[in-house]
């Protein structure tokens, strides 16, 4: 290298050392970032492939299935008979997988699978909804309860990975229907507290009718203590009888507060 008449480097020479320092400085730059994008790549691949990333600060490995509940993001709509009115379901999803799947991989799979999950109920209500009137939101959970039984677990698969579902639904009424049933709902729970106050009357009165009929057994030679205790089994007999009568008009009237008619109320003994 030839150094000018001063002493100080010839400016070709200034510009070949500061392209070679630059030229290492690159290198030394890319071959770090190669470093730390292959062992990003590495734990990518890894994520993908439900095995755990290798190096001392990996996670250990679930030791059992995976589950991940998920609630449906809104009410499940389904018409009730006439279109008129319209059932809301409430559902919920319970999802779980192979024990080897990590749980980033199992909610993305979730996210992806749950708008079917939610169709298939949606047809299911409509299906059992479509022939009840707007007021059995009761009858329509029942049969929806029983077809989730009969089919309780619903797969899904993509690729190699396959994950399981067991769908829950709960059933709302309308809000528009409310006040047409709270009268007949109030008329049934008055009814019903009345039916328990007279079965609570009835029973009682049989059992003391019962206790003093033994006590009185002792004694039966007297004639007055015979007659009571003669009127004793008597009333005994009658408090059967309310209570028969009383079971018999409850188990015989529908529970349907808008279908059922006004009970006769049994005359106490």
């Amino acid at each position: 290298m030839t150094d000018a008449p001063d002493g100080r480097p010839r400016p070709a020479d200034q510009w070949r050392q500061r392209g070679v320092r630059g030229l290492t400085v690159v290198r030394d730059a890319s071959v770090r970032g190669w470093r730390w994008w292959a062992r990003t790549w590495d734990r990518l691949v890894a994520a993908l492939q439900d095995e755990a990333p290798v190096g001392s600060g990996a996670d250990p490995s679930p030791s059992g299935p995976l589950v991940e509940q998920r609630d449906a993001p809104r009410l499940i709509t389904v018409p009730a008979r006439g279109y008129v009115y319209s059932f809301h379901v409430r559902a919920t999803f319970a999802w779980s997988s192979p024990a080897s799947l990590r749980s980033e991989v199992l909610s993305w799979y979730v996210q992806y699978f749950q708008p079917h999950a939610i169709q298939r109920l949606t047809r299911l209500a409509a299906d059992a909804a479509r022939d009840l009137p707007p007021h059995r939101a009761g009858d329509l959970e029942v049969a929806l309860q029983q077809a989730l039984a009969d089919d309780p677990e619903w797969t899904y698969r993509r690729g190699e990975i396959t994950i399981t579902c067991r769908p829950d639904a709960a059933v709302r009424l309308d809000d528009r229907i409310m006040p047409a049933l709270q009268p007949h709902v109030d008329r049934m729970v008055k009814l019903e507290y009345q039916f328990d106050e007279q079965m609570r009357r009835a029973r009682y009165a049989e059992e003391l009718s019962r206790r003093w009929v033994a006590i009185l057994t002792d004694d039966a030679d007297d004639h007055e203590v015979a007659d009571a205790r003669n009127h004793l089994l008597s009333t005994q007999r009658e408090a059967a009888r309310w209570i028969n009568e009383l079971l018999h008009n409850h188990n015989e009237h529908p529970t349907d507060p808008v279908n059922a008619p006004p009970r006769q109320r049994p005359t106490p003994p």
